[in-house]
Parts: C-alpha cells; sequence; structure tokens
C-alpha cells in the first residue's frame, strides 16, 4: 500500500515518526507546501490507517499516536541494519529485554530486502558475543520512557531510592541517558531542589510523563556523558588514595580507564591519580593497574586490608614457584 503513496506524504509520515509533535506550520515548511495540502495529506494518512492525532493549542499540531497496531516504519537501509544489528547485540545491552529482542528481530526481518537480511546474516555468522562482567541492569521500559521523555523535553515524574536507602518522589526535566560500567544514569534537572542531579536508573521506579513540555536547560558540562563522569570523580567514597605516577596523564588515562577528573597532570611525565570507592579490593585493583607509584596519599584504613591483599598474592606466587617443572 505504501508503494502507492506519493513521495510526499512519505515524507511527512517521516517526519511524524521522529517526532512526538509537529505544529502544522512545521510540517509545511519542512515539505515545501501549503497548510491545506498538509491537511490533505494527514487526512489520506488516516484513511490508509495511520492514527494521526490533532492537538490544541496555539496554531495547532499533528502526533502519530499510539495503537493497537504499529504503523509500518520507513527505514532508509543503512537505519534497517543498524536496528537489526542492535537488536541481535541486545542481549549484552538491557536486563530482560533479549525476548523481546528476538521477538522484533524476526518481525523486522521478515520485510528486510534479501540483500540487506544478507548483510545482516553476514555479520550475525562472523561474530561470536563473549559475556563478560554484569550486564547493564536497568527495567527496559523505564529506559524507553525516559528517552522519549529526554526526546520531547517532557517533565517526568519517578520513585527513587538514594545510596543511603531513603526513597522519595521526584519530579525532573530529563537532560540525557548515560551507560557508565554496569549501570544506566539519568541525567536531569530536579525541580524541587532547584539544581541538576544524577539519577541511577536501576534505583528509579514508575517513571510517568507528565505532558508538560519545557525549554531546555543549559547543562554545566559539555554533554551528559561529561556530566556523569564529573559527578562519580566528585561523589563521596569510603576509602581514597593518592598516587603519585611516573606516566603522562594521557597514558595513564588510556592505560586505566580513570576518569578524566580524577587524573591530574604534574608536568610531561608526572601526574597524580585520585582513587576513590567503597571496598578495599576495589581500591587494590586500581593499585595495580597503576603499575610504579613513587608516593601514596589516604586512608589510612586502607593499609591493614592492603597488607593482607598482598600477603595473600605472596602466598599464590610461592605456591605457583614451588610447583614441579616451573622454571626457577
Amino acid at each position: 500500500m505504501t508503494q502507492d503513496m506519493p513521495a510526499r506524504m512519505l515524507r511527512l509520515l517521516s517526519l511524524l515518526q521522529t517526532r512526538r509533535e509537529w505544529s502544522g506550520t512545521e510540517l509545511a515548511e519542512r515539505l515545501g507546501v501549503t497548510g491545506r495540502t498538509v491537511r490533505r495529506d494527514i487526512d489520506r494518512l488516516r484513511g490508509l490507517g495511520y492514527p494521526i492525532e490533532g492537538t490544541t493549542g496555539h496554531a495547532g499540531g499533528y502526533r502519530l499516536a499510539a495503537g493497537t497496531n504499529l504503523p509500518p516504519l520507513l527505514l532508509d537501509d543503512e537505519e534497517a541494519v543498524a536496528i537489526a544489528v542492535a537488536l541481535r547485540t541486545a542481549t549484552s545491552g538491557v536486563s530482560g529485554i533479549e525476548e523481546t529482542a528476538v521477538r522484533a528481530l524476526a518481525k523486522l526481518e521478515q520485510v528486510l530486502p534479501a540483500r540487506l537480511r544478507h548483510q545482516v546474516a553476514a555479520l550475525h555468522a562472523a561474530t561470536t558475543p563473549l559475556a563478560w562482567g554484569s550486564r547493564l541492569q536497568a527495567d527496559p521500559m523505564a529506559l524507553v520512557t525516559l528517552a522519549a521523555a529526554c526526546r520531547d523535553h517532557e517533565i517526568v515524574t519517578f520513585g527513587y531510592e538514594t545510596r543511603g536507602g531513603a526513597t522519595g518522589h521526584r519530579r525532573a526535566e530529563p537532560h540525557g541517558l548515560v551507560a557508565a560500567g554496569d549501570r544506566w544514569y539519568l541525567v536531569a534537572y530536579d525541580t524541587d531542589r532547584e539544581d541538576w542531579r544524577t539519577f541511577r536508573v536501576d534505583r528509579l521506579t514508575d517513571p510517568v510523563p507528565t505532558g508538560h513540555r519545557v525549554t531546555p536547560r543549559d547543562l554545566p558540562a559539555p554533554d551528559a556523558a561529561t556530566y556523569v563522569a564529573t559527578t562519580i570523580a566528585t561523589a563521596p567514597a569510603r576509602h581514597t588514595v593518592r598516587a603519585t605516577v611516573p606516566a603522562d596523564a594521557e597514558t595513564i588515562r588510556a592505560h586505566t580507564g580513570a576518569l578524566p577528573d580524577r587524573v591530574h597532570p604534574h608536568d610531561d611525565g608526572t601526574c597524580t591519580v585520585d582513587l576513590a570507592g567503597q571496598d578495599p579490593l576495589h581500591i587494590a585493583t586500581q593499585l595495580l593497574a597503576l603499575g610504579p607509584a613513587t608516593a601514596f596519599h589516604g586512608s589510612p584504613e586502607l593499609a591493614v586490608p592492603l597488607r593482607e591483599s598482598a600477603e595473600h598474592l605472596l602466598r599464590v606466587a610461592r605456591a605457583l614457584s614451588a610447583e614441579p617443572g616451573t622454571d626457577q
């Protein structure tokens, strides 16, 4: 049925799928037609079964409403392949989404042209996933709701549990989502606290869009990822150590994966690194990743668990060196 549509109507449908709401004037400008033509094309799309709603307010507008069945998506070749590849790798991205991703992939591959199916199949055949570490923990539907709110600059409300275990109700203007380590973070402006906040999505419950849109605020960072990295780097920790390392800052960042705000250059060959964590073993792992260091300053209580870790490693080394056949 879509093959009989004029190119303009396909373009109109594509625009409606990329944003939650468009005014009639915006659509007319994008398509290079009059408002009357837009209204006529909207009516034709409705006649073809697309659930397009008219909205009230200044100048009015249109949006593609949710229905019992999704309308056909308009994807170019690159978009279709990207979605298929993403669905195939979804099992390593968000916990609990595996079965849903398989169903969606099956539907998509049914309608892919043969040339694109072959591309996706070739990539899949040549790729072997390796489960490594923890998966990103988040409710897929919560991520979808929050992503839509970020896109539409729409205030959301949700329940939230802080690191200390306190629970409460939050109202925020979402800015962006960031995946870091095994967690998802929402960067948003908390309207009650009148300040920017980073929320862990796994501690967030029942996100609900309010229907209230706002003008996006200026984030106090170049982007959401930088803001999250800075927040994590400056968060209070139970244990801290500052190490002076005989290497340049860029090398240390690349070698250890340390957050940028925790590496401080002194000169071309020396920098200090701030290590922080709740678990002494985590600190020990970070110290080993740094390699040789010339000076240390930090939490005195770390001395005992670090010494115990070192003694354990020494016992392992001695046991290995004593095995028959081991080179001495």
